[in-house]
């Protein structure tokens, strides 16, 4: 399976989810299995396009890691919503993916939705590349659900703001894609462009499309753990 940026972002291995009981069956398939599971979401909108992968570690802790470029410098916030639905792009994900009825809070916070994955930074040429670690995030649970990168940045949940304590008030959401499952680490043949055979796993350092696609940034860390 390969997928070029030029062409339209379907990824022929996600299905639109929107509705509980499908995120369900998909859970109790893939929960407690010995690879512990890992998934990816392509994320495009407004000019923004990126690769996110998720990889369980261990019962108790998610690796996520990313590159997302085209974002305005500074802090954005990133959230799994509840629905892998995008039939009307991101306005249709649902909300933050809450399945104990929590406040928004940080990633670091006991009160907090699960789908709350704090901010991620662009520099100012407008990529972020990240890599962080969540210890209430569980891949079995979250594929075919969204994740949503937003246009400003989380207040997780310390703010004045009316819409503080339930999305951190990061304004409008900007890009967004269906969380898929995915093999492990390095261990993904699938492709973004048939053009120059780049993996999902080896592309965290190289833009989606356009110059300086051919060749790893050597100036930021490889994407290995």
């Amino acid at each position: 399976m390969i997928f070029c940026a030029a062409l339209s972002p379907q990824l022929e291995f996600t299905v639109q989810m929107t509705c509980e009981s499908c995120a369900n069956k998909v859970r109790g398939a893939l929960e407690g299995k010995p690879d512990l599971g890992a998934a990816v979401a392509m994320l495009f909108g407004s000019g923004v396009q990126g690769v996110v992968r998720f990889l369980q570690l261990s019962p108790e802790r998610c690796l996520i890691d990313g590159s997302i470029d085209g974002l305005q410098p500074g802090a954005h916030g990133l959230h799994v919503h509840a629905l892998g639905d995008l039939t009307l792009d991101c306005l249709s994900c649902g909300e933050h993916y809450n399945p104990f009825g929590q406040q928004h809070g940080g990633p670091g916070d006991s009160e907090r939705h699960v789908g709350d994955l704090g901010n991620i930074v662009a520099s100012e040429d407008g990529k972020a590349s990240f890599r962080l670690e969540d210890d209430q995030l569980k891949v079995w649970d979250v594929i075919g659900r969204s994740l949503v990168v937003d246009a400003g940045e989380d207040d997780l949940g310390r703010g004045s703001h009316p819409l503080s304590k339930l999305t951190g008030n990061s304004g409008e959401r900007l890009a967004c894609g269906i969380i898929a499952r995915s093999a492990g680490l390095f261990e993904n043949p699938k492709r973004i462009c048939a053009c120059d055979g780049v993996t999902l796993w080896e592309e965290r350092d190289r833009p989606i499309a356009g110059k300086g696609r051919n060749k790893a940034n050597m100036d930021t860390p490889a994407a290995h753990l």
